[in-house]
C-alpha cells in the first residue's frame, strides 16, 4: 500500500524490527536486470512491486504518487529519510535537511538509472548510507517515463549493448520528449515535474541517462546546467570541486574514467545520435595514429556538449538556482557495467552532497535572495570555443544480440588519448537588462497558465503608473512545424526581434500580472518573459495569439 502515516518506532528499533524479518525479505529482493542475469529491465509493475515492498518494510520509506502518465499510470515517489512522521512536503522542509532529487528513466529506453534508483533505494531500507540520512532526504522516482517504458522492443536503441530482451522509448505516451519539456509543458511528465520541484523544493537535483554517439573511452559522462544564466557560485562549485571529486572518487574506488558528456565533432555539432550517420560521427577506432595528438590546433576535433536550452533538465534545474546533475552511462559497456557505472556515480555524488550539505543549502538560498535586477542575461547562447583537453577515445566489438539477432556494440577495455578542443560551455549570443518588472497582459491566458505551472510569483494591477517599457517588433518568424518531430512537437517555434522603448501611459484601468523580478525563480521567469528568449514562452507559442500576422508589439511590458 502507499503509506501517509508515520512510523511510531525510533530507528533502532526500526532496524531491530527489520532483523526480525522484514530484513531477510529485503535482502532476497531484486530487481528485474538482477533477478534475469542483467537480460531484462523491469517493467512498470516490476517497479511499483518492488518500492511497495521496499515501502512496507521499511520506516525510513513513504512511497507515495506525484502524477498520472498521458496513458494514465500513477508516477511513483518515493520519500526516504529519518524522523519523518509522513512523506509530505511540510514534514520534508520540516526536517530542515538537504533535499536531493533522484530522477530516472526520462527515456524510458535508457534503463540503467531506473535500476540503479532501485537499488538505492533498497540500500536505505537495509540501513545502509545512515551517515548521509543524517544530513539529507531523498525524493527518488525511478520510472519518470513510465508510458515509454512499457513500449519493449530490442531496437529501440540501435547497436547499444542490452539489455537483450530489449527496452522502451525514448518518448512518452505522446510521442514527445519529456527532456524537451520542461519550459513547454506539454506533458503530464512534466507538469508533474514542476509541482513536484515546487512543492518540496529540492536543492539538488539528478537526471540519470545513457549515452549514445561517440566511440570514447569513459564509463560513464556528466553535465552540470549549460545554460549561461545560471547562477556563477553554483556552476563553478560543481565544476571546481564537485565534479572533480566524482571522477577522482570513481577512478579510486573502481579503476573506472568519467568525464563532462561530449561527441566528437568537427569544430560544431552534437555528433551523432542513434539512427544518424553523418559525416563526423565516430566508427569503430582502429589503432591510434601517431599524429593524433600532433595534428595542428586547427585540425583537431572538438569535444562538444549538448545544447543550452532550459528544455533540458539540468539546465532548467540550473535556472531555478539547483544544482542539476546529468549522467550518461557508455551505452556499449554491458548492461550491468552501466547500471554499476551509475551506481557508482550516485554514491560519490552522493557522499559529496553529505559532506557538503550545509553549504549546498546556503549556495541555493543565497541564489534565491541575489537581485539579478540591472543584471544583462543571455537570451540566447552560442557554444564557446575554449583550449584544448585530452579526452579518452576507446573502440567497440560488434556482437549479436542471441534474442533478436541484431548487431550490438561492446566496449573494449583499450583508451586512446586525444587531444580535442574545448567546447563544452556556452556563452551569451544575444542579451537583455533585467527588469525590475514585468507586466503579463490578462489576455494572455496560455502564457500565465504556464508561469503559473512553473512556480513563477505573480499579482494581478489594475494600474501601471511610473514608465513602462514595450518591447517593439521589427522582426517576427516561426519555424514550420516539424512533422513527428519528438522534440518541439506541434509547436513551430517563434523568434522576435525588436527593442524596448517607452510606452503610452495607459488612460484608465489595465488588467495585468505583475511578475517582479527580486523572487527566488528571478532567472527562470526572465528566460520565460524576456521576448527575444530562445527557450520561453515566445518560442513555444504561449504568446502566438497576439504575435502571430503582422504584430507590432510585444504584449508583455516591463520597468527597469
Amino acid at each position: 500500500m502507499f503509506r501517509t502515516a508515520a512510523a511510531t518506532l525510533s530507528a533502532a528499533v526500526a532496524f531491530a524490527v527489520l532483523a526480525n524479518g522484514q530484513q531477510s525479505a529485503l535482502t532476497n529482493l531484486k530487481t528485474k536486470a538482477e533477478a534475469s542475469d542483467f537480460k531484462s529491465t523491469s517493467t512498470y509493475d516490476d517497479v511499483i512491486a518492488f518500492m511497495k515492498t521496499v515501502d512496507q518494510a521499511s520506516p525510513l520509506v513513504f512511497m507515495t504518487t506525484y502524477g498520472t502518465t498521458s496513458e494514465g499510470r500513477a508516477m511513483p515517489l518515493a520519500v526516504v529519510g529519518t524522523g519523518l512522521r509522513d512523506g509530505t512536503p511540510a514534514t520534508v522542509k520540516a526536517t530542515g535537511k538537504l533535499r536531493v532529487h533522484i530522477q530516472a528513466n526520462i527515456h524510458a529506453g535508457e534503463v540503467e538509472g531506473k535500476e540503479a534508483a532501485l537499488i538505492l533505494l533498497r540500500e536505505f531500507a537495509l540501513g545502509r548510507h545512515q551517515d548521509w540520512l543524517r544530513s539529507t532526504v531523498f525524493l527518488i522516482t525511478p520510472i519518470f517515463n513510465a508510458d515509454g517504458n512499457e513500449k519493449f522492443a530490442t531496437n529501440n536503441r540501435g547497436p547499444q549493448n542490452g539489455p537483450i530482451n530489449g527496452q522502451g522509448t525514448r518518448a512518452n505516451g505522446q510521442n514527445l520528449n519529456i527532456n524537451r519539456d520542461f519550459m513547454k509543458l506539454d506533458t503530464p511528465e512534466g507538469r508533474a515535474f514542476v509541482k513536484l520541484w515546487n512543492d518540496y523544493d529540492p536543492q539538488v537535483g539528478f537526471d540519470l541517462h545513457t549515452s549514445d554517439g561517440s566511440n570514447h573511452g569513459y564509463y560513464l559522462t556528466y553535465s552540470p546546467p549549460l545554460n549561461p544564466d545560471t547562477a556563477a557560485p553554483i556552476m563553478a562549485l560543481m565544476k571546481d570541486e564537485w565534479f572533480p571529486f566524482v571522477t577522482r572518487t570513481v577512478k579510486a574506488q573502481h579503476g573506472w574514467d568519467t568525464f563532462y558528456y561530449g561527441n566528437t565533432s568537427s569544430m560544431g555539432g552534437r555528433g551523432a545520435r542513434f539512427g544518424q550517420t553523418p559525416a563526423n560521427a565516430d566508427t569503430p577506432l582502429g589503432q591510434p595514429s601517431a599524429a593524433a595528438v600532433q595534428t595542428p590546433p586547427t585540425t583537431l576535433r572538438a569535444w562538444s556538449t549538448f545544447e543550452h536550452f532550459p528544455r533540458y533538465h539540468n539546465n532548467y534545474v540550473g535556472l531555478r538556482n539547483r544544482f542539476g546533475l546529468l549522467s550518461e552511462a557508455y551505452a556499449y559497456a554491458t548492461f550491468e557495467d552501466r547500471i554499476n557505472a551509475t551506481r557508482y556515480f550516485l554514491d560519490a555524488a552522493l557522499a559529496f552532497a553529505h559532506d557538503n550539505a550545509g553549504r549546498l543549502k546556503k549556495m541555493a538560498g543565497d541564489a534565491d535572495r541575489a537581485s539579478i535586477v540591472g543584471q544583462s542575461l543571455a537570451t540566447r547562447s552560442q557554444i564557446k570555443r575554449g583550449g584544448t583537453i585530452e579526452v579518452l577515445m576507446g573502440e567497440v566489438d560488434q556482437e549479436r544480440n542471441p534474442v533478436s539477432g541484431q548487431m550490438m556494440n561492446r566496449r573494449k577495455d583499450v583508451v586512446h588519448p586525444e587531444q580535442m578542443v574545448d567546447m563544452l560551455w556556452f556563452e551569451p549570443r544575444t542579451t537583455e537588462e533585467v527588469p525590475a518588472e514585468y507586466y503579463v497582459p490578462g489576455r494572455a491566458t496560455k502564457a500565465l497558465d504556464l508561469l503559473r505551472a512553473h512556480g513563477i510569483q505573480m499579482s494581478h494591477v489594475t494600474t501601471l503608473g511610473g514608465a513602462p517599457e514595450q518591447f517593439e517588433i521589427t522582426g517576427n518568424t516561426a519555424r514550420p512545424v516539424a512533422p513527428n518531430s519528438i522534440d518541439t512537437g506541434q509547436h513551430g517555434l517563434r523568434t522576435l526581434e525588436g527593442e524596448w522603448k517607452p510606452a503610452a501611459a495607459s488612460s484608465g484601468p489595465v488588467d495585468y500580472w505583475r511578475v517582479q523580478m527580486n523572487q527566488p525563480l528571478a532567472r527562470l521567469a526572465f528566460y520565460l518573459l524576456a521576448p527575444t528568449s530562445d527557450d520561453g514562452l515566445t518560442a513555444w507559442n504561449a504568446l502566438d495569439d497576439v504575435l502571430a500576422g503582422e504584430a507590432k508589439v510585444y504584449p508583455v511590458l516591463r520597468k527597469r
